[in-house]
């Protein structure tokens, strides 16, 4: 048995260490996109007007995504330019903060209550969540007004997880900045991993003009990232059909999220021609299986025609998904009884 302070002790240096590297790695590309933005906001003449020189911006994101990759699209030059504007004093910068951290605070145009979510969110370590919430819920304005200021700084740690050092394994900026790819495997378990497959394979196999496009497709919404377990397109509906695997029961957040996933393509990936996306979310558990499809708002009409002939009904969904459910199952434990 290893004695209790022992490892304490050996704890706290590996969580120490990992903290050191979270923190440096994250202020580097912090550092970075402070001097990126700084050189734009120069290079074009210290105009504070963002359109200005759009051109520049247009170029600029094409040399670098060629020679760096992914990361910066003219959208994210532009929050490095915002960046430098809105934090002119770069000494002033919270190394415990990160680049997803700033994006957050940007959004808030009052300066005294812009500082006092940045020193909080070092003072209380505050994930990106949490201080999102906070900002979200006006934090700042509730606090002067409240005489239990102990309770409402405290509700936060119990509505979003706290930050962790792992966290920086998991965010996708930091790996477009270090040119890494992000590992699906940080973000589903193997039995969703093998029901993905599973309906992906589905789906393809079916004939009724699916084309695969994604797996665990990224993007980033309102400075949040998102992942969608699988994305097709059927070329005879002409449309994306957006596919999501949940474990358990289904909830309206659940569904609320795939709203918004098929909202975002239908206003940021829909071609010319194109016919509004489908989402479909499923949720799997022992007993049975649930799905619901989703629909633009006011296109729920389209079901009665022909999307209904090649699009799986939910009665087959269900079926096949918790089929495959119960063989994973079944499967683990024999493997786990060996």
């Amino acid at each position: 048995m290893i004695n209790e302070n022992f490892y304490k002790d050996i704890k706290a240096i590996l969580l120490n260490a990992r903290n050191k590297v979270y923190q440096t790695a994250n202020f580097a590309m912090v550092e970075a996109y402070w001097n990126i933005g700084k050189t734009i906001v120069e290079e074009q003449g210290g105009c504070e007007k963002a359109e200005y020189g759009a051109g520049l911006l247009k170029a600029l994101s094409r040399q670098m995504t060629q020679d760096f990759g992914k990361g910066f699209t003219v959208t994210n030059l532009k929050y490095m330019r915002q960046f430098y504007l809105t934090f002119p004093n770069g000494h002033a910068l919270r190394g415990e903060l990160s680049w997803t951290h700033y994006r957050q605070l940007m959004r808030v145009e009052n300066e005294s209550a812009r500082n006092f979510y940045m020193e909080e969110a070092v003072k209380s370590q505050w994930s990106t969540r949490q201080l999102e919430r906070q900002i979200n819920t006006f934090f700042y304005e509730r606090l002067l007004s409240s005489h239990d200021k102990k309770s409402v700084s405290e509700e936060i740690k119990a509505l979003e997880p706290a930050k962790t050092p792992e966290d920086i394994i998991r965010d996708p900026y930091v790996l477009e900045f270090l040119g890494l790819h992000p590992n699906d495997d940080f973000y589903e378990n193997d039995l969703e991993q093998a029901l993905i497959t599973h309906l992906q394979r589905f789906l393809l196999e079916l004939g009724r003009g699916f084309s695969f496009v994604a797996r665990q497709k990224r993007f980033t919404f309102d400075g949040r990232h998102f992942r969608i377990d699988l994305v097709f397109y059927n070329y005879i509906l002409k449309c994306f059909v957006l596919i999501d695997l949940k474990l358990g029961d289904l909830t309206h957040q659940d569904l609320g999220q795939m709203q918004m996933y098929v909202h975002y393509y239908e206003r940021e990936l829909m071609n010319e021609g194109d016919n509004p996306p489908i989402g479909i979310v499923l949720c799997a558990d022992k007993s049975d299986a649930v799905v619901k499809y989703t629909l633009p708002e006011d296109e729920t009409h389209i079901f009665a025609s022909k999307y209904k002939l090649y699009l799986p009904t939910e009665e087959e969904l269900r079926k096949e998904l918790h089929r495959e459910y119960q063989a994973l199952e079944e499967g683990k434990v024999e493997t786990d009884t060996e």
